[in-house]
């Protein structure tokens, strides 16, 4: 079983999974402000997998495609936990630094690098686009 939650430890999740799914970086101006960093790192999951305890508030949004978007997070600390979209029914996009096991990912693939930060130093040999990977070479990438 894997493990995470928030900052305050008042909201706490698990993951009904043997191993983490593999994570990818995230790029994009929407990340950026969200975070408060270069980058969000995420991690894909199936929304049947994640169990959270806590209480929770969350933001509905529409994205820029037009799907709505709901972001998740703590309601004590405001730790954003994960977000749902309409356009990936079934799936959470868990924010993977808020795993408890953080340090022993690494993102298969870098989304959105026309807007990174100039600063950041991509690693060969990870895949990276300039926006967002087509569907079907993103899950390829990630599953493979």
């Amino acid at each position: 079983m894997i493990e995470g939650g928030c900052r305050c430890g008042a909201t706490r999740y698990t993951l009904a999974l043997d191993a983490p799914l593999p994570i990818y970086a995230c790029h994009c101006r929407d990340c950026q402000t969200m975070s408060g960093s270069a980058f969000a790192v995420q991690l894909p999951t199936p929304q049947g997998a994640l169990d959270v305890t806590g209480d929770l508030v969350s933001w509905k949004h529409p994205s820029r495609s037009g799907a709505e978007a709901e972001q998740f997070f703590c309601a004590i600390c405001h730790t954003r936990l994960y977000s749902t979209n309409s356009s990936r029914p079934g799936i959470v996009i868990l924010r993977a630094g808020t795993l408890d096991q953080s340090d022993a990912l690494v993102p298969r693939l870098h989304i959105w690098t026309k807007r990174k930060q100039p600063w950041v130093d991509l690693p060969e040999g990870i895949p990276a686009f300039t926006e967002s990977a087509p569907p079907a070479e993103f899950v390829a990438i990630l599953t493979g």
